[in-house]
């Protein structure tokens, strides 16, 4: 029997990505993030500029005007790295909780991670996954799966994502985890690789700072194959369509009779 490829998480900066045999695949998240459309996120952008702009007017307006539009082109952008650097951040502070481990939060988590923390007792989680990359071989795509974990309260083992924006739970969180639970591995802190155990469902894990939100989500076989469906756009965006356009032709030179 053939081995399968080396699978491999790498760590960057404030980022991460997956290699087979040290050729680079997508997560699950990329895939999502240029295979799915999201028009919500056009009018959240344009609704965080707006607002911005409003926020500092005065600031604004003693720039210069190519600076001032530089600082409103960005503005959107400060905003979504910010939630997701509160979102990282109460990931990695639940799994140090979850393993046990004491942690000195920040003050301005604190509600973030209480709320965590409550979640966790409320429900006797039992977590067996926890910020675990996982790969399918034959799809080609990896992740890294926030929890998974057995609820004794339930008598159920669900597939888990954690959120933390604002926004709450979408739709198209199912097919994240889908995309996560539908893996043939996945690998311990101690980078051992091992099959991905059955689930009984799936659900995300809003986290407010005022509280959470345990919401089940659909993320079976059929919402697998949507995730696949994006998994195709997401190869036309980025390497199918950047072969299909040749060079201009020219038309023929004429001669004279």
């Amino acid at each position: 029997m053939t081995a399968p490829p080396r699978f491999a998480r790498r760590n960057y900066g404030r980022g991460h990505g997956y290699t087979l045999d040290g050729a680079k695949i997508p997560g699950v998240t990329t895939i999502l993030g240029d295979g799915l459309a999201k028009p919500a996120l056009v009018n959240w952008a344009a609704n965080t500029v707006a607002g911005y702009a409003l926020d500092h007017w005065a600031e604004l307006g003693e720039m210069k005007p190519s600076e001032r539009l530089k600082i409103l082109q960005k503005a959107h952008y400060a905003d979504r790295d910010a939630a997701g650097k509160r979102g990282t951040e109460v990931h990695r502070l639940g799994d140090k909780l979850i393993r046990g481990e004491k942690v000195d939060v920040p003050e301005e988590l604190a509600g973030h991670v209480d709320s965590y923390v409550r979640f966790l007792d409320d429900f006797q989680v039992e977590a067996f996954l926890v910020e675990a990359p996982v790969v399918n071989y034959r799809r080609n795509y990896a992740g890294t799966m926030d929890l998974g974990a057995w609820f004794p309260t339930l008598g159920q083992r669900l597939a888990c994502d954690v959120k933390t924006a604002r926004s709450g739970v979408f739709p198209d969180n199912a097919l994240q985890i889908a995309g996560y639970r539908f893996c043939d591995q996945y690998m311990t802190p101690d980078g051992e690789l091992h099959d991905m155990p059955e689930f009984d469902g799936a659900a995300v894990i809003h986290v407010r700072a005022d509280g959470y939100s345990l919401v089940p989500v659909q993320a079976g076989p059929e919402e697998h194959l949507f995730f696949l469906y994006c998994q195709q756009l997401w190869r036309w965006a980025n390497e199918h369509s950047k072969t299909i356009v040749g060079e201009e032709i020219a038309p023929p030179v004429r001669t004279a009779p």
